[in-house]
């Protein structure tokens, strides 16, 4: 299969492809548009569809062609042309409907139509046909109306109509599917096919980024690259080769255009975007109104788009690649025009920044003392917080500067508010363009460690250790403190890709870098790297004692309102995941200070990072297995920033959750995505991208979901796995321990047990917290030979449950001790265990759970009460002896109304609940309404 044969990126298309040849072949007719702009993949995906249906079909294929849109019946002649021996088989009136495609007299439209029907379902009778009709946008109108009703009355016949077309217009009425751009991978295994493995990694990561996930763009660069750009001589291309097919296509779009939408089309390819207000102006002072910017709308050049400062009128460049085919096309005197009208219509004072580049920019000099006005202006916005402007701001800056280093400076600052601003791949760019103005020293340090994070959060970790680790050494010399956060990033990334080696030597150099000042943070850093490196190498008690630090450190950096520690959510962050690792309930505190001193700074990694830190520590200490909030706003923000690796931990996570409470639909769901089935990253394609951590976890997923379902051989046999198909990371080891020893109890490998139980609870004792205490009490008491002994573990672990707050693993402790009991020949004890097991069960529609507690205390001589829908719902409250008045509260009511009682204020758990203090306003007064009382006292009292 040649490299134009193959089809990257199309995974889903074309399951959908393949599903709808398959209805066909069996008697169940579809029709489907395949709908994108040129050179997105249509024609390859018709390609794919026509090999697909080689065996047993017989296809008919016809492509528009502009030239003769005008002609009727050209597209019908040239679909239907094969089949002109079945014309026979149709009744007289079909055949002198069809005469018009041997130059016959035109026929009523219907009965054409329906003889199109007719003579494609004669086609089916012998065998499943496929027509594939591609650039249906230039067919005639007759041909086009004919096969759109075709395709709308397929469904009993052994026929599947595909269509490719730049709109939707058309065909309407039948089903469609958009295809979006190629994901970064796709595009450079389309480059690989079209350059071979000429091109360096820089080159190949700026025409992917330039082609914007447009497959005929990628080969029509590669094509156009020159001796001198392949060996780095020179820079990598900024448009599409001149004369190439989507270059030209793009340019006669702009020049169709009426004058008005032509300016304003080369106005917001100047300025990017363009938001309402300056649109109105250009209306009042350059004859701009609403009907051309439809046009240019329409034309595929622009669009209009949720601005942050703009709002939902923005008007912007449709991609990069048409930004730079527009203005590589656009003549001198058309760019001077445009900046020239930019210059009269940006008037408001955040516009300041824009106006005095288009003034630079008429002059067409590097000028410092204006290159220094956009440096401030840039300064401004970062530190408002709008990185969308900022980072642009300093890169004209840059553009402007003559001094070298001065420029690579400025240029630095635009890749790191870029990539704080969710924007990777233009800070990739960025900072491909600081490497030929310094190798060496500080701003060499300073542009591998950006890259490093990039790759980090992007989704390959593997790739961003060497990157952090070489910052590291650059660094070193000049800033110890900075030297010292890049080893941390460093071993964050180790830890994600499952390197535990390179972990401990990152540690270890940590531990003995020269020149890092004395601070908390540094010490929060020192603290944390040798309490992890301690933990993989099993010295529990010296990890505890070293992480118990960094949590301080952490704790009091949260608090200092100094310049040098307000809004650190890295440190709190890092902080959290020490207490994590302790089971210390601290950790959600602190994640959900990192999430909020992120926000505050708009800064989107570290949000994107902070969420992930909170994801985990909801997931795994213990609490109640709802949806975790940190986890699906976690989500949304990775996907919709490309951080990649962020985005598995949250699937990771998620999984872990439903998989706990036995929800085997949704830890299915959120598997698949981890996996690559419905998102494009991810358990396989964790690991294929180094993400060792995020995979481990997914991993312990099934083992919890064979738990639920009673199968404890099948849920050993997954923890038991080695490598990276089972839980190939230290901590998930370590976590998982408590359903690896019940798993293996129950299968009666108790000597296998017994060793994970014992390193376990060498790891419980030395972090001390309550939630670990009470599991490793449970691994004794599994393991138990004497009933009495068992029972003391048993009551002892669910002393310490109750401490810790561990509703969920409370009641799978009182199941386990219920099922013990009743063993022991000792029912009544036992039914009381399990009816407290059962009732948050239920409460938290834990369905299998629920199930296994109602079988055993059948077993023990006790029904049960019926099943409750309403309580067998995850929507109420539970937690054993819950207060009667709060059983008609929602599950996120309840744990509310608890903390209230408590004395927690609405800041505080809004602070804990990652929700506003506003929500939290909005739920309490839902509780009082509910509950009839009317202030926080009669809560307390009601509960206590």
């Amino acid at each position: 299969m040649s490299g134009h044969d193959r089809l990257y990126g199309r995974d889903r298309e074309l399951r959908v492809v393949e599903g709808l040849l398959g209805r066909a072949r069996d008697g169940q007719g579809s029709a489907l548009t395949v709908v994108a702009d040129a050179g997105m993949g249509k024609t390859a995906l018709l390609d794919a569809a026509e090999r697909t249906a080689a065996e047993g079909f017989r296809v008919l294929a016809a492509t528009g062609v502009p030239a003769e849109a005008d002609v009727p019946y050209a597209g019908l002649h040239r679909l239907l042309r094969p089949l002109s021996d079945l014309v026979g088989e149709l009744p007289p009136a079909f055949r002198a409907a069809l005469a018009p495609l041997s130059g016959g007299e035109a026929p009523a439209p219907f009965v054409l139509y329906s003889a199109v029907c007719e003579l494609l379902s004669v086609a089916a009778r012998s065998g499943p046909v496929l027509c594939r009709v591609d650039d249906a946008q230039w067919l005639d109108r007759v041909s086009l109306e004919a096969l759109a009703f075709a395709a709308r009355r397929v469904h009993d016949e052994r026929l599947a109509i595909i269509f490719a077309a730049r709109t939707l217009a058309p065909l309407t009425g039948i089903p469609h599917l958009r295809l979006p751009p190629l994901d970064e991978e796709a595009s450079l295994r389309i480059l690989q096919d079209a350059a071979g493995d000429a091109l360096g990694t820089e080159l190949a990561e700026e025409v992917v980024d330039l082609a914007s996930g447009c497959a005929l763009a990628v080969r029509e660069l590669a094509g156009g690259l020159t001796a001198a750009q392949l060996s780095g001589g020179a820079a990598p291309p900024r448009a599409l080769p001149p004369g190439s097919v989507l270059r030209t296509l793009y340019r006669h779009r702009h020049l169709r255009l009426p004058p008005g939408a032509q300016r304003l089309v080369l106005m917001v390819a100047a300025d990017e975007w363009l938001g309402a207000a300056t649109v109105a102006r250009a209306a009042r002072t350059a004859g701009i109104g609403a009907r051309e910017i439809e046009a240019a709308r329409e034309s595929g050049l622009l669009r209009l788009a949720d601005h942050a400062v703009a709002g939902d009128d923005a008007v912007v460049v449709r991609d990069r690649l048409v930004r730079s085919s527009l203005w590589a096309e656009a003549s001198r005197a058309e760019r001077r025009a445009a900046h020239a009208l930019l210059a009269q219509l940006l008037v408001q004072d955040w516009q300041r920044p824009s106006l005095i580049w288009h003034r630079a920019a008429l002059s067409g000099e590097a000028d410092d003392r204006i290159a220094d006005e956009l440096a401030e202006a840039a300064s401004r916005s970062r530190r408002a917080g709008r990185y969308g402007d900022s980072w642009q701001a300093w890169q004209r800056a840059a553009a402007l500067t003559s001094e070298r280093g001065a420029r690579a400076d400025r240029l630095l600052a635009a890749a790191t508010d870029a990539w704080a601003g969710g924007r990777a791949r233009r800070a990739r760019a960025v900072l491909r363009q600081v490497r030929p103005l310094d190798q060496d020293g500080t701003r060499a340090g300073l542009a591998e460690l950006l890259r490093g994070e990039i790759e980090a959060g992007s989704g390959s970790p593997a790739t961003a250790v060497p990157m952090l680790r070489d910052a590291a050494e650059r660094l070193a010399g000049t800033d110890g403190a900075l030297a010292l956060a890049a080893l941390m990033w460093a071993a964050e990334a180790a830890d994600a890709a499952g390197d535990h080696l390179a972990y401990a030597e990152i540690a270890e150099r940590a531990a003995n870098l020269p020149g890092a000042p004395d601070t908390p943070r540094t010490g929060l850093m020192r603290a944390h790297l040798a309490g992890m490196a301690a933990t993989f190498r099993g010295r529990y008690a010296e990890a505890a004692r070293l992480l118990g630090r960094a949590v301080r450190l952490g704790e009091a950096i949260a608090g200092d309102s100094s310049a040098d520690h307000s809004g650190d959510s890295a440190a709190q962050a890092w902080a959290a995941l020490a207490a994590l690792a302790l089971g210390d309930g601290r950790a959600r505190a602190l994640a959900a200070g990192a999430v909020a001193s992120a926000r505050l700074r708009g800064d989107a990694p570290a949000e994107s990072y902070a969420l992930s830190a909170a994801a985990r520590c909801e997931t795994l200490l213990g609490h109640p297995p709802v949806p975790i909030t940190a986890c699906h706003e976690g989500l949304r923000l990775a996907r919709a920033t490309g951080q990649h690796g962020h985005a598995a931990e949250h699937l990771a996570a998620l999984a872990l959750v439903a998989s706990f409470n036995g929800d085997r639909d949704a830890a299915h769901r959120h598997l698949e995505a981890l996996s690559g089935g419905a998102d494009r990253r991810g358990l396989a394609g964790a690991d294929r991208r180094g993400l060792i951590r995020a995979a481990a976890f997914g991993a312990w997923a099934p083992a919890c979901l064979d738990l639920a379902a009673d199968r404890p051989g099948d849920a050993a046999a997954r923890l038991r796995l080695p490598g990276g198909a089972g839980l190939a990371h230290p901590l998930a080891r370590l976590l998982a321990a408590p359903h690896l020893v019940e798993a293996l109890a129950y299968t009666g490998h108790r000597a296998r047990a017994a060793r994970a139980a014992e390193d376990f609870t060498r790891w419980a004792d030395a972090t001390r917290t309550p939630g670990r205490l009470a599991l490793a009490r449970r691994c004794a008491a599994l393991l138990a030979e004497c009933d009495d002994e068992a029972a003391a573990h048993y009551t002892e672990a669910l002393r310490l449950h109750e401490s810790a707050g561990a509703v969920f693993e409370l009641a799978r402790t009182e199941l386990l001790f219920g099922a013990r009991l009743r063993r022991g020949r000792r029912p009544r004890a036992a039914r009381e265990h399990l009816r407290t097991a059962l009732r948050i069960f239920e409460r938290y529609g834990a369905v299998p759970w629920t199930g296994q507690a109602r079988a055993e205390l059948r077993a023990a001589g006790d029904a049960g009460p019926a099943p409750d829908p309403e309580t067998a719902a995850p929507r109420t409250a539970s937690g054993p002896g819950e207060p009667p008045a709060l059983t008609g509260l929602t599950a996120q009511q309840a744990h509310i109304a608890r903390m209230v009682a408590e004395g927690a204020t609405n800041r505080e758990i809004a602070a804990r609940l990652l929700l506003s203090p506003r929500t939290i306003d909005h739920h309490l007064r839902n509780v009082f309404t509910r509950l009839g009382i009317r202030s926080r006292v009669e809560l307390a009292r009601m509960i206590r």
